[in-house]
């Protein structure tokens, strides 16, 4: 089964702090392969496997204190 990507607005982060709490909550998540998160863009962008959907990964950063919808 091949990876999946996604993109995400994620709307809260105001400085490299909030970019690592999000990159460092998504890393931690079963299923996630990779993840860039971008503070100017507000956005993460998220390279994930079949044991986890793109809404899995949304609610994992929603869970790290940051809304997130797909982009």
């Amino acid at each position: 089964m091949s990876n999946s990507n996604a993109k995400f607005n994620v709307s809260g982060m105001t400085c490299g702090h909030c970019v690592a709490h999000v990159k460092e909550a998504l890393e931690a998540t079963s299923g996630v392969v990779s993840a860039a998160v971008d503070l100017d863009a507000k956005t993460a962008e998220v390279e994930f496997n079949g044991d986890i959907t793109a809404a899995e990964v949304a609610a994992v950063i929603d869970a790290a204190g940051y809304p997130a919808q797909a982009a």
